[in-house]
C-alpha cells in the first residue's frame, strides 16, 4: 500500500516536473520570437533613419549645388556688367579726350594766327620829323612792339608742350627747371632746392618701385622652381588622406619644417568632433600664410604653408559638412 502511494507520487511528481519543463521551454521560445521580433523592428528602424539621413544629404548638397550655381551666375552677371561698364566708361573717356585734343588744337590754331600789329608811331610827327632820324624812331617803335608779342608767342608754345605731354602722358618740359625773368636771387635759390627734392623723391620713388618689381620677379622664379620638388613631397605627404582632417592633422609633423612650432597630435586625441574642431584652430594659426609671413619664414616655408593650408581647408569644410551637422 505504501509502495503504491509513493509510487503514485513519484509519478505525479515526474509528469509536474514534465510540465513545468515544457512551460519553461514555451517561455524560452516565446521570450526568443519576441526578441527576434524586437531586433527586426529595429534593424527597420535604423534602416529607415540611414535611409531619411541619405535623402537629408543629398536633399542638402542638391540645395547647396543650387545655391552655388546661382550664385556664379549672379557674379557671372555682376562681372559681364562691370566689364560693360568699365568698357563704356573707357569709351567716354576716349571720346572725351578726343574731344579735348580737338578743341585743343582748335585753340593753338587760333593763338597762332597771325595778329595785326599795332602802329605805335604818329603818322604827324613822321610827316614833321622825317628829315631827323625818321629811320631811328621806326626801328625803335617796332623794336618796342614786338618783343611783347615775341615773349607771348614762346610763352604759348610752353604751354602748348605742357599740355600735349599731360595728354599722351609724357613728361611735360616743366619738369626741368625753368628760369623767371625778374626773379630775385633767394627767391630762385629756394624755388630751385624745392624742384631738386621733388626731383629726388620721383626718382627715389621710382627706385623703390622697380626693385620691388624686381623682387617680386625673383621670388616667382625662385616659386616656380622649388614647386618642382615641394609638390612632390607634399602630395606624397597627402596621399591617401585626402579629405581625412584627422589623419592629415596627426601627420603634420611629417610635412612642416621644425622651426614652425607645431607639437605633434595624435589620432587617439582626435576623436570626437570638438577635439578635432580645436586641433585644426592650432594648425591654421601656426601655418596662416600671414603668421608665416610675419615670422620672416623662408620662401620654402611660405609655399610649404600654404599647400598645406589648402589641403587642411579642404579637408574641414567635408569634416564640417559630414560629421558637425
Amino acid at each position: 500500500m505504501q509502495r503504491a502511494q509513493a509510487e503514485a507520487r513519484e509519478r505525479a511528481a515526474a509528469e509536474a516536473k514534465e510540465r513545468a519543463e515544457k512551460a519553461a521551454a514555451e517561455a524560452r521560445e516565446r521570450a526568443a520570437a519576441a526578441e527576434a521580433r524586437e531586433k527586426e523592428l529595429k534593424d527597420k528602424a535604423a534602416v529607415a533613419r540611414a535611409e531619411a539621413e541619405a535623402r537629408r544629404r543629398a536633399e542638402r548638397a542638391a540645395v547647396e549645388r543650387a545655391a552655388a550655381e546661382a550664385r556664379e551666375r549672379a557674379a557671372a552677371e555682376a562681372r559681364e556688367r562691370a566689364a560693360a561698364a568699365a568698357a563704356a566708361a573707357a569709351k567716354t573717356t576716349q571720346q572725351r579726350n578726343d574731344d579735348d585734343l580737338e578743341s585743343f588744337f582748335s585753340m593753338g590754331r587760333a593763338s597762332s594766327a597771325p595778329r595785326g600789329r599795332a602802329n605805335s608811331t604818329d603818322p604827324f610827327f613822321d610827316q614833321q620829323f622825317q628829315n631827323q632820324g625818321g629811320s631811328e624812331a621806326a626801328k625803335r617803335a617796332s623794336s618796342s612792339s614786338g618783343a611783347p608779342f615775341n615773349m607771348k608767342k614762346a610763352s604759348s608754345t610752353t604751354n602748348i608742350v605742357d599740355d600735349l605731354s599731360s595728354i599722351f602722358g609724357a613728361v611735360p618740359s616743366s619738369g626741368e627747371f625753368q628760369e623767371v625773368e625778374g626773379e630775385t636771387e633767394e627767391r630762385r635759390r629756394a624755388r630751385l632746392e624745392r624742384h631738386q627734392r621733388t626731383q629726388e623723391r620721383a626718382a627715389k620713388a621710382l627706385a623703390e618701385k622697380n626693385q620691388r618689381d624686381l623682387q617680386a620677379q625673383k621670388d616667382q622664379e625662385e616659386r616656380h622652381r622649388i614647386s618642382e620638388t615641394l609638390d612632390v613631397e607634399i602630395k606624397r605627404w597627402a596621399a591617401g588622406k585626402e579629405g581625412n582632417l584627422r589623419a592629415l592633422l596627426s601627420t603634420l609633423q611629417y610635412v612642416l619644417w621644425p622651426e614652425c612650432g607645431w607639437q605633434p597630435v595624435s589620432l587617439t586625441d582626435l576623436i570626437t568632433g570638438a577635439s578635432v574642431k580645436k586641433v585644426y584652430r592650432k594648425a591654421t594659426l601656426c601655418i596662416h600664410p600671414d603668421k608665416v609671413q610675419q615670422k620672416g619664414a623662408t620662401l620654402q616655408q611660405k609655399y610649404i604653408a600654404e599647400k598645406v593650408f589648402d589641403l587642411l581647408k579642404e579637408a574641414w569644410n567635408k569634416f564640417n559638412s559630414e560629421e558637425l551637422f
